[in-house]
């Protein structure tokens, strides 16, 4: 019997749990009761290329079989466009509890339905569909409130059980903790519960639109809407990614009167100063970055946004802490948010946060009478049908943070380039055999192997 298994799981809390030991965790204790497989029938004799995570910095793409419909609401997809995410990094980084070798990775994907169950009735063969990161099961109590990623029925997690009190839903392609499921960094996926988690695509929203619609356009939203932005208010965003950045954009078309972006990496805080019309700070150049916010807002900001992630640390005690493994979270963005908040203000964490932290500033959170506010996973479904509306009619173009096209293959090398931030790489756009050419506008297709990378190339 293994140390895992003699001590009891309300006992085990992070920092300390390992992949491993999580693993050996959730057999001990076995798979929570869910209302649909992660673990689908295949397709005879069809194969097809996926991205498989097989340790730390270690992903490959590897030939695997074809999911095939296994439940009678299951559809089955032809990818068209897929991505990778800056919260799939900390799956690179196996920052992410229960993750298993083989593993197919990727949350974001959008597709052509090839196959549909007996009970799926929205959605039939060759129609144009995004899916939503989550796996909602769409009759549960948290689905019919509109919280679909707070499903109580698709995540068969134990191990996510004892920590949270309760699981978030399953997600695709990000590991056992959200439920084991393959995921749409592929060029087929089986959606489970097709008629809630696919969306149609008109033909007028070109697929390097209507992808974004499976997280980051409906996710950067919520932050907004968690973070109580409102016309005439001031906000600051910490992290100057995907969600951020779009973060950034909703926040203007709110009427947010001032908006400040924080990051370090200068052609993002440019898109953020040029093309949104933020001010910004660079924490390379402003290193007390809440004295240079209370030079623009002399009370603090109404808002805050963070959207930076856990892992990203600028100070030694935090750097040290995760790498001896005292904690698993940092709180150094956290805290510089509750600083910079105006008394009574709100904070909206929409990065993700996995576990624990230190040297939290739970006084600032108290006497300045703070709303800090975890967002969750967004439910896509609760916002995806009005925000497609936004992307249709041009108010909404998330293209203005997509860099790059490549081709399925040439996943591995995207990761280490996406995860080094080289080349200008932030949003990409992967096809594969089943995409059609680049619609106008957008980036013309480039490839890391040949060394022929075109960021500012479109057609």
């Amino acid at each position: 019997m293994t140390s895992i298994n003699r001590i009891k799981m309300d006992k085990i809390t992070p920092p300390g749990i390992t992949t491993t030991a999580a693993n050996q965790a959730q057999n001990a204790l076995g798979d929570r009761p869910t209302s649909t497989t992660n673990n689908p029938n295949t397709r005879p004799d069809e194969t097809q290329l996926t991205l498989q995570w097989f340790g730390n910095k270690n992903v490959k793409v590897v030939e695997a079989p074809v999911p095939a419909i296994t439940e009678p609401a299951d559809v089955i997809c032809r990818v068209t466009g897929t991505t990778v995410c800056g919260s799939d990094l900390h799956l690179y980084h196996k920052e992410i509890m229960q993750l298993q070798a083989g593993d197919i990775l990727g949350h974001e994907w959008m597709g052509i339905v090839d196959e549909v169950g007996s009970d799926v009735k929205n959605v039939k063969k060759g129609d144009r569909v995004v899916a939503s990161f989550q796996i909602a099961c769409g009759t549960c109590k948290f689905c019919k409130e509109g919280l679909t990623s707070m499903c109580d029925t698709t995540n068969s997690s134990s191990v996510q059980e004892k920590l949270y009190g309760k699981p978030f839903a399953g997600l695709f392609g990000y590991s056992h903790f959200a439920g084991g499921f393959a995921g749409g960094q592929a060029e087929y996926v089986r959606c489970p519960f097709g008629d809630t988690n696919l969306l149609k695509i008109p033909d007028s929203v070109p697929d390097e639109k209507a992808l974004f619609l499976s997280d980051i356009i409906p996710t950067s939203y919520h932050a907004t809407v968690c973070a109580d932005v409102e016309k005439g208010n001031s906000v600051a965003i910490w992290g100057a990614g995907p969600i951020g950045l779009l973060a950034a954009k909703w926040s203007k078309l709110a009427g947010a009167r001032r908006v400040i972006v924080i990051d370090k990496v200068k052609e993002r805080l440019a898109l953020a100063r040029d093309t949104i019309g933020c001010d910004v700070i660079n924490f390379d150049e402003e290193t007390d970055v809440v004295k240079a916010i209370y030079k623009l807002e002399p009370d603090g900001v109404d808002c805050g946004i963070d959207a930076a992630a856990f892992r990203y640390t600028k100070g030694l005690l935090h750097g040290v802490q995760r790498a001896v493994g005292l904690e698993t979270d940092s709180a150094e963005i956290v805290n510089e948010a509750l600083r910079a908040v105006r008394k009574f203000g709100t904070i909206a964490l929409v990065a993700d946060y996995a576990a624990m932290t230190n040297q939290f500033l739970i006084g600032a959170l108290m006497e300045k009478g703070i709303t800090l506010r975890g967002t969750g996973q967004a439910p896509v479904q609760k916002y995806w049908k009005d925000l497609l509306k936004k992307v249709e009619s041009g108010e909404f173009d998330p293209t203005i943070i997509l860099s790059h096209r490549f081709k399925i293959d040439e996943f591995r090398e995207l990761y280490e380039a996406f995860d080094k931030k080289e080349m200008g790489i932030m949003k990409t756009f992967v096809e594969t055999r089943f995409s059609g050419p680049p619609a106008p506008g957008t980036p013309a297709l480039s490839s890391l192997r040949d060394g022929d990378v075109k960021p500012s190339a479109v057609v």
